[in-house]
């Protein structure tokens, strides 16, 4: 009887478990890259085990360009304004700039490889961005400088405008974005994109003129451009404001509506698709509220600290909770063209904190700045890593606080 019963048992058992669904595998959570850092809390944790610094010597092999940038950001905190922004407790205007003039002398001195990192670890305490989860995971994206053509005034070809700063954008003493100024003195949120297009207010604010509507998007995007006029001289144009809207991009509602597909997305297939369907441009572009003002700027493409940016030298943060012009260490792939075929490589290299970007946010993103003209761009939209940023500061406790 007892050997009927477990038999019994023993089948309930099995039928039972047959009839189970299996669970259903679970999608492992999208890291929050964009996560706000959390109140109270600063951006950048001070390693304390020598064994959790990186190993600078493969970065320390290539230096080209890295005494620009650092010349480029000591003469921004030369600037009596810069002493304004220095989010991080214990890492002052006056820390930074001798930081960055003894990692000078450093460079100076002809240090390089591992001798160079050895001086480096000695002189400096190294800080950790916490990341999107409190562990270091930074998402590192690539920015370019296009070249688009372009002309002073409307006709033929050209039809398709940038705007420079309208006179009713009120901005604060930081250059943060107040609003829009109304005829009766009052004052209200600047419009979003659509609103601007579709209304024409900005009728008679034209400050150039470009021969393609999403080059024209492209150039709100990367916040900067080199227009080839039609004498075939460059004239670069930069960033001088926005109408104050956050950023939001447009290849997951492209996504979503099956005009490109995942495996495909990358901006030079946004080119071609928007060539091909130009009358499609402003149905997503729109759905980006920011809205950016440019301003004719020489030569030289120039970041927020309005210096030059340079190549793999230049990197954007968020500026409110990073020391601006700073010296930063970055560890991560990034992409790599050989014989037509870009792949990502293992990367490290140090940087100067010289730009912000209207998608960079918090602790988690990092933008790299990549160049100037199509293979920049190439690159620049493959660049999708996560990785580790570091930024140095000069060991010395005597220039750790201002007095």
């Amino acid at each position: 009887m007892g050997r009927k019963i477990t038999i019994l048992l023993l089948l309930t058992v099995i039928i039972f478990s047959g009839c189970q669904q299996k669970p259903k595998p679970v999608k492992p959570l999208q890291p929050q890259y964009d996560r706000p850092l959390p109140p109270g809390a600063h951006a950048l944790r001070k390693i304390t085990n020598p064994y959790e610094i990186p190993d600078f010597s493969l970065a320390c092999l290539n230096t080209t360009g890295l005494r620009e940038s650092i010349d480029n950001s000591l003469n921004y905190l030369g600037k009596p304004s810069s002493k304004k922004y220095f989010p991080i407790q214990g890492i002052s205007h006056r820390r930074v700039v001798k930081s960055l003039e003894a990692f000078g002398d450093l460079l100076d001195s002809g240090l390089r490889g591992p001798a160079l990192n050895q001086a480096i670890r000695e002189k400096f305490d190294v800080y950790i961005s916490i990341g999107c989860d409190d562990r270091g995971t930074v998402l590192f994206t690539g920015y370019y400088t296009p070249i688009f053509d372009g002309a002073d005034s409307a006709g033929g070809p050209y039809q398709y405008p940038l705007y420079k700063t309208p006179p009713d954008l009120i901005k604060g003493p930081d250059g943060q974005i107040i609003g829009k100024r109304m005829p009766d003195g009052g004052i209200f949120d600047y419009p979003p994109r659509s609103q601007i297009e579709q209304s024409n207010m900005l009728r008679g604010q034209e400050l150039l003129w470009l021969t393609d509507p999403f080059e024209a998007y492209i150039a709100h995007v990367q916040g900067s451009a080199k227009i080839r006029k039609p004498d075939g001289n460059l004239e670069t144009i930069g960033y001088a404001a926005s109408n104050g809207h956050d950023y939001r991009g447009i290849s997951k509602q492209m996504i979503a509506d099956k005009v490109i597909s995942k495996e495909q997305l990358s901006l030079a297939a946004m080119i071609q698709f928007f060539k091909n369907n130009k009358h499609l441009v402003k149905k997503y572009t729109q759905l980006n509220p920011r809205y950016i003002f440019f301003r004719k700027s020489g030569g030289d493409v120039h970041g927020s600290l309005n210096e030059p940016v340079i190549d793999y030298r230049s990197i954007a943060t968020d500026k409110s909770i990073f020391p601006r012009a700073a010296m930063t260490f970055i560890a991560t792939k990034l992409p790599v063209e050989r014989n037509g075929v870009i792949t990502a490589q293992v990367y490290s290299g140090f940087a100067l904190d010289q730009d912000t970007g209207g998608a960079i946010r918090a602790p988690g993103r990092c933008d790299v700045y990549m160049g100037t003209g199509d293979k920049a761009g190439e690159l620049a939209g493959a660049t999708y890593q996560e990785g580790k940023l570091y930024y140095l500061f000069l060991k010395d406790p005597l220039i750790i606080s201002e007095y």
